[in-house]
């Protein structure tokens, strides 16, 4: 039985099967969206969304979807879905449908009559080309598919109304036909590895909804353009492959390179490897290096969200070559910064003050996994480079105090992972000694006094770095720790907040805390009783001030509750390695008990994926982006973690 399989009475049940998503890439920025029925909910769904350079690489659907009919004896059953204006859906080709598997490629099986009709989809590996491949599995008559594409052309943010403006002119190529509909976009090549009939009849499908659009109070209708379709006779056993790509592909090569696709793919057997295939989707290589995006489907190449989920996306899947080649990037990136104080163009928020401690903590992980004289051979010049340039105060927005800490002024504008704004301010204006930053920091001095402490070239910064550790470990708990046995968030001045937050979870999750195993045990107390969930840790305490633990409403509404309330899974990594250092063994079954609520994830939401934020309050609904890499490496660091206690 296959780990990832829904029946036929979960996948005609819309108000079920809608809310469940798919999610295909290629590792070079584009994907495949939609939801198990394909009937595409947002406006980022499509067959073939890519990023474009001439528009700032920025993603752009080009195919949003491909209607397929069943054709015999004149009759035609087609088995798409779309909603349109007023909440109708037609043309309800989801009730042809049987079963749906998602263990090796997205597979759906339709039954029309006496046809049974099969429908894979694959991405090719670094190449902007989408296969479907469709199998005649049984038929009692001669039958004819047609293909319907609907076109859209446009930003993934961004809708698409009629208009005059565009070119309709779809010129014939081996085995299909190419289109271009706007000045600047690549030609979307369709292709068949059989020669069908095109039959050229433009139109424009008008008044598509988008009802997760329609939730979130944005724009959610549109219009795409249908140039016409294709027919091909097929005979039973057979199998008729679709190709959309910005490149033209030989028709011969297509059943070969759907076969070789197939043949280096991870199937989806177990919650681990739905985990794995899910961290190797975040990887973008381009000729600029190798990136990690931080989510789909409006993600982008973040700073923070790279370091953070570095080691759970490559170490923790044995992808050691990957590590090494997104650090490579990121780091030309950071060291740029910190000699010219430049941001990137391309990692968004190297500048944020940060960066460096969470990249040391990236570099620390790597240490661990491989041993430090392979950490010393590869990244001790950079540990060394950051370590001298936050301890000299280079930083315009980290500043080392004399007692150690550090200071950061996040009152005009977000400066934490906590970044949501309204109106240009932030919704949690954390400034002044902000609690996680003086953990990694710490964390960050004891790691690299202990890697160089036997290296001459460093003997003067590592006196500066143990003089430095030792003022802080004790200005750390006098500053944060209060009488009720947690740490404040944030401490400006006079003012400590005493809002009950997770970052105190970082505090105690490092490897190096400042707080000794009485007081972590104190604070974890508390995370568990307040702070809590099936899906993560809250992002704030329903006793504190301003909870939300719901991400619905409007824009505004959904901004300010996205960090007062909803739930992070990447938190509850930094919990379970608290958890398991105070408790040891004895603390391993509750770990692993509690990861069952990330695994039941894997077949709600984008399956197989973990979102970017749930509910604070139950059911725990996800919300925010389907697919997070800073989630799904956390939980892939937790399972890592949880298997040297139970082995």
């Amino acid at each position: 039985m296959s780990y990832l399989k829904f029946d036929k009475n979960l996948m005609i049940n819309l108000e079920q099967s809608l809310l469940k998503e798919t999610l295909r890439t290629n590792q070079s920025g584009a994907y495949h969206c939609s939801s198990v029925v394909d009937c595409n909910t947002r406006k980022q769904h499509g067959l073939l969304v890519i990023p474009i350079p001439e528009f700032n690489n920025s993603w752009h659907v080009m195919l949003s979807s491909l209607d397929v009919s069943v054709i015999q004896h004149g009759a035609s059953f087609n088995l798409g879905l779309h909603r349109y204006n007023g909440g109708v859906y037609s043309p309800n080709g989801h009730k042809y449908i049987r079963e749906y598997d998602y263990e090796s490629v997205p597979r759906t099986t339709y039954r029309v009559g006496g046809v049974i009709l099969t429908k894979e989809k694959i991405f090719i590996s670094n190449e902007n080309r989408i296969l479907i491949r469709y199998t005649l599995v049984e038929a009692h008559s001669p039958t004819t598919l047609r293909f319907r594409p609907m076109l859209a052309f446009r930003e993934v943010n961004q809708l698409v109304v009629a208009n005059n403006a565009l070119n309709g002119e779809c010129p014939p190529v081996s085995n299909g036909v190419s289109c271009c509909l706007y000045p600047g976009y690549p030609d979307l090549y369709m292709q068949f590895n059989r020669k069908p009939n095109w039959v050229y009849e433009p139109n424009w499908y008008k008044g598509f909804e988008y009802i997760k659009d329609l939730e979130r109070g944005v724009p959610y209708t549109e219009d795409l353009w249908v140039p016409g379709y294709f027919e091909i006779p097929i005979k039973k056993g057979e199998s008729i492959i679709f190709s959309a790509g910005i490149s033209e592909a030989s028709p011969r090569s297509l059943t070969k390179m759907y076969e070789n696709e197939i043949a280096t793919r991870t199937c989806r057997t177990s919650f681990f490897n739905c985990l794995k295939n899910a961290a190797k989707q975040f990887y973008l290589r381009d000729k600029d290096g190798m990136f990690l995006l931080s989510g789909y489907p409006w993600g982008k190449v973040l700073a923070r969200n790279t370091f953070m989920a570095l080691p759970g996306t490559t170490i923790a899947i044995d992808h050691r070559a990957d590590y090494e080649a997104i650090m490579d990037t990121a780091a030309k990136a950071l060291r740029h910064y910190m000699i010219t104080g430049e941001p990137d163009s391309r990692i968004r928020g190297i500048d944020l003050p940060d960066i460096p401690l969470w990249c040391v903590w990236a570099l620390q992980q790597y240490a661990k996994a491989y041993g430090n004289d392979a950490a010393k051979e590869k990244y001790l010049p950079l540990i060394a480079e950051i370590m001298e340039y936050l301890l000299d105060n280079r930083h315009p927005n980290l500043i080392v105090r004399p007692d150690g800490l550090v200071h950061t002024n996040g009152s005009d504008s977000p400066v934490s992972w906590m970044n949501a704004a309204w109106n240009g301010r932030p919704v949690v204006p954390r400034t002044g000694l902000l609690v996680e930053f003086n953990a990694l920091w710490y964390n960050a001095l004891v790691f690299a006094s202990n890697l160089i402490e036997n290296e001459s070239d460093y003997s003067a910064l590592h006196e500066h770095i143990e003089k430095t550790a030792q003022n802080l470990k004790g200005s750390f708990v006098a500053t944060f720790l209060n009488d009720y046995g947690y740490l404040f968030d944030y401490v400006n001045d006079n003012y400590a907040d005493p809002s009950v937050r997770p970052n105190m979870a970082v505090a105690i999750g490092l490897d190096y805390s400042p707080l000794d195993r009485r007081q972590r045990k104190g604070v974890l107390d508390v995370i568990t009783r307040e702070l809590l969930t099936p899906k993560g840790l809250r992002t704030l305490s329903p006793k504190s001030f301003g909870y939300r633990p719901f991400y619905l409403g409007s824009p505004e509404e959904r901004e300010m509750a996205l960090h007062n309330g909803p739930a992070r899974p990447w938190l509850f990594s930094f919990y379970a390695e608290a958890y398991l250092r105070v408790f040891g063994h004895s603390g391993a079954s509750y770990i692993d008990r509690m990861l069952i609520g990330y695994e039941d994830e894997m077949t709600n939401g984008c399956i197989g994926s973990l979102s970017q934020l749930y509910d604070g309050n139950p059911p725990f609904g996800g919300r925010g982006a389907i697919s997070h890499a800073t989630n799904v490496a956390g939980i892939l660091r937790t399972i890592t973690t949880l298997k040297k206690f139970t082995v």
